[in-house]
């Protein structure tokens, strides 16, 4: 009830833009701060997850939250979506006063695997090809690193220039978290497509994960520098979403038995928490 009360309250505010939120709400006044700036990264993210996550959890009954979601999905179209030089890949920027900025946070490749639930759950099939457009974008974020790792933020380029790829790292976001949202994104493609590439894929960025993460006395570690094979910057820190998220999504990924955490009798939370999904009675 207490969360639903803070939904209700949401889906009423000003300050919205086609359905996208600004990032921050006053404790004080209830209401949206720093207007004008929307984003699917870091202190958004799991807003938009939600919206449609409640939605399938609650049964399907929750018209406002399902509104809430397509209508935010229609502005992220709008506003965010743009193609990248030379590849033509498909990503969301930010947009702050007007201004489209091409900055991709990793954090934002939650969203193939959200659009993909939501078209399994009978939305519309546009949903799935963004999806699979988006997923292709989260991979090369990967590929087009010198480790096969991502950075934590990658800015594309809008601008055919020769020798430029698409993905562009700037020197304070190449580190790597041993962040879980691509892997979680693979998972729910290959579970709703059958396509074994998005498999090969997962098991190429374990693979990395091994070659420059993993610690020999145990472990994996964060590292600062995905650009640097030789020298990776280990930061002796390893996040606990790497066992709860990253590698839960991996060994998801990698199972043929879709009853294993069924999708249909179970809806994950943005941390990974399987909750079921309550059927009225």
């Amino acid at each position: 009830k207490a969360v639903d009360e803070v939904m209700k309250h949401v889906h009423t505010l000003s300050g919205k833009n086609d359905g996208l939120v600004p990032m921050f709400i006053s404790t004080n006044s209830g209401q949206f701060t720093h207007l004008g700036v929307y984003t699917l990264g870091a202190r958004a993210d799991s807003y938009y997850e939600y919206l449609l996550k409640q939605w399938i959890q609650g049964g399907k009954k929750e018209n406002e939250l399902l509104e809430d979601y397509m209508r935010a999905i229609e502005g992220v179209k709008q506003h965010l979506l743009q193609r990248s030089q030379p590849k033509k890949l498909t990503f969301v920027g930010e947009l702050a006063h007007g201004h489209f900025s091409a900055k991709m946070d990793h954090l934002v490749c939650f969203l193939p695997g959200t659009l993909a639930l939501g078209a399994h759950n009978g939305l519309t099939a546009d949903h799935m090809k963004l999806a699979e457009a988006l997923i292709e974008t989260c991979y090369q974020m990967y590929a087009q690193v010198e480790t096969g790792l991502s950075p934590e933020i990658v800015h594309f380029n809008l601008h055919a220039q020769k020798g430029h790829k698409d993905v562009e790292i700037k020197p304070a976001d190449r580190h790597n978290l041993l962040r879980p949202e691509t892997v979680e994104s693979l998972f729910y493609m290959y579970r709703f497509t059958g396509d074994k590439k998005y498999q090969d894929w997962g098991w190429e960025i374990l693979q990395n994960f091994n070659k420059y993460t993993r610690v020999p006395t145990g472990g994996y570690t964060s590292i600062n520098n995905v650009q640097n094979p030789s020298n990776p910057e280990p930061r002796d820190k390893m996040e606990s979403f790497f066992l709860g998220e990253t590698l839960k999504y991996m060994f998801l990924l990698f199972s043929d038995d879709i009853d294993l955490i069924n999708l249909d009798k179970y809806v994950f939370n943005t941390e990974a928490h399987p909750l079921p999904i309550w059927v009225p009675a």
